[in-house]
């Protein structure tokens, strides 16, 4: 921070004239209040603080994401298990209701 700050001030007040500033007056460098504001956030004022949150963001979704795809696969595997059973059982059905068809046939 204070190193930007000093890039910055010596950029606005070249450093021959540092001499000449004797009091506050003297120094016209209206940045620091805008500057100093900006770091009171730190993810607004240092990049590799913001994108360290951006990627955390990121992962949280992700990991979302990745949670209801496993649990919708789930469900899937649930419904293919309910699925097989109900066809083993309409094939039970229809097995034992040709039997009785044929027991009880007059033809």
């Amino acid at each position: 921070m204070l190193s930007k700050i000093m890039e910055d001030f010596t950029q606005f007040i070249h450093p021959s004239q540092w001499d000449n500033i004797k009091t506050d007056k003297d120094c016209n460098y209206s940045k620091l209040p805008e500057l100093l504001a900006k770091w009171q956030n730190p993810r607004e004022a240092d990049s590799l603080t913001r994108v360290q949150d951006e990627v955390e963001e990121t992962k949280v979704v992700l990991h979302n994401t990745i949670q209801s795809v496993l649990e919708r696969g789930e469900k899937l595997d649930d419904l293919v298990k309910a699925s097989e059973n109900l066809s083993e059982q309409s094939k039970m059905f229809y097995t034992q209701a040709r039997k009785m068809n044929k027991c009880c046939s007059w033809t």
